[in-house]
């Protein structure tokens, strides 16, 4: 079960952006905007490489930022880029002669411990997957689950969240709570592909689809073949995993079950244990049956939610349940404010907290839904409590330093 924190991109910032607003795409040899009344009036490779949906992915990807590829190419570069590779790769996108490059391999620490792996794709694939994202969301997502709340335009994990509570409010008060193991990792391309055909009929866009899946990440300088999963890190992967995931949440709609999505974290809620003893087998079953996942025995259980949380929220055990902060929540973010005030030391105390700011109004905009605020006060007390003796360190050796020797 992964938390508010947990995504399928990973961003590290490369300095400070010049301009905030990124500059569009420029480039002369692009052709008019194409225009069509429906669907079918243009091939979809030809609506991925309209200059309109090109020039929205390229302000996606650069205000996104993030780190380069196996290329170095920073997305500062790519307009330069594309000014002078544009119609090239066009070309080859339109004569389905595109080969994406293989991805960055990077890790990132997980929330409960252990790391995750990344595959960081160049700019320019960063670029063409949001591209396809763009013209292939609208096709797929008016047919996903209501239940389905990850990745998805006006959806969002405290909508995930809110759902939780009200269906343990009406009485659902156990929960199947079920960890697919290393989800991403384990995807069957050839599963994923057949369900993408069923709404997409362009090869070119299928097999660059595929090539994506098996193009491969760089690892200690050598490039090793994907033949499973699906890439953590490009902006087409969210997508994908929930195209595969529906046919899950279709089956649970099916049999009727109250559930919550949020990408590959999954929870049913219930009335009784035998009740969900009953879906967590069922489930299992369909889930490495038919789309060949892996369940998680060991994480996942039938159990009260208040002892689960979701998310990064928790619920009290109330009648009336009331949203609370996950223990683990809380820890990770006292974890993450010692490491600011530890890099603070010897700054100027100003400056620590303009860095802390930021990191807190973002946290507790996220967790602005909790009906219990006992432990916010709390954590607002002890962050006082450390900066007063952030002070406090600073100004004994400010005074030591003064001191003059005795003769």
């Amino acid at each position: 079960m992964k938390t508010e924190t947990d995504a399928n991109t990973v961003t590290h910032p490369e300095g400070q952006e010049q301009n905030s607003t990124p500059r569009p795409v420029s480039v002369e040899t692009i052709p008019a905007s194409l225009s069509w009344t429906k669907a079918e009036s243009a091939s979809l490779m030809e609506r991925v490489v309209d200059p309109v949906n090109m020039e929205g992915a390229y302000r996606k990807v650069v205000a996104n930022k993030g780190a380069p590829g196996v290329d170095s190419m920073t997305v500062h570069q790519l307009a330069g880029h594309l000014k002078q590779y544009w119609p090239t790769l066009r070309e080859r996108l339109l004569a389905d002669a595109y080969h994406p490059s293989p991805t960055r391999a990077t890790t990132i620490p997980k929330p409960k411990g252990g790391t995750r792996q990344l595959g960081i794709p160049t700019v320019t694939d960063r670029l063409i997957q949001q591209a396809l994202s763009q013209v292939l969301m609208p096709i797929f997502d008016p047919g996903f689950s209501e239940s389905s709340y990850g990745y998805r335009p006006k959806r969002s994990a405290k909508q995930a969240v809110s759902a939780m509570k009200a269906h343990v409010t009406a009485g659902h008060r156990w929960v199947v709570d079920l960890d697919l193991e290393a989800f991403f990792d384990r995807v069957n391309h050839d599963l994923l592909m057949a369900r993408v055909a069923r709404r997409v009929d362009d090869k070119r866009v299928l097999r660059l689809i595929r090539r994506y899946l098996e193009a491969g990440m760089f690892q200690h300088g050598l490039p090793t073949p994907r033949r499973r999963g699906t890439p953590q890190g490009g902006p087409l992967s969210p997508l994908l995993a929930n195209i595969l995931l529906d046919d899950m949440d279709k089956a649970l709609e099916r049999r009727g079950h109250r559930f919550c999505r949020y990408a590959d974290d999954v929870q049913i809620y219930v009335r009784s244990r035998r009740a969900g003893e009953r879906v967590m087998g069922s489930l299992s079953e369909y889930l490495e049956s038919s789309l060949r996942l892996t369940v998680n025995r060991r994480k996942s259980a039938v159990d009260r939610p208040w002892l689960r949380g979701y998310l990064g929220y928790s619920l009290t055990r109330h009648k009336q349940s009331k949203l609370t902060l996950a223990k683990t929540s809380l820890t990770r973010m006292m974890q993450r404010v010692r490491e600011i005030l530890k890099r603070g030391r010897g700054r100027n105390i100003q400056r620590v907290i303009k860095g802390l700011r930021p990191v807190l109004r973002g946290w507790a905009n996220y967790f602005n839904l909790v009906d219990v605020k006992r432990p916010l006060e709390a954590l607002d007390q002890w962050i006082r409590r450390r900066l007063r003796g952030l002070i406090w360190r600073q100004w004994k050796r400010r005074a030591t330093r003064r001191r003059k020797p005795e003769a």
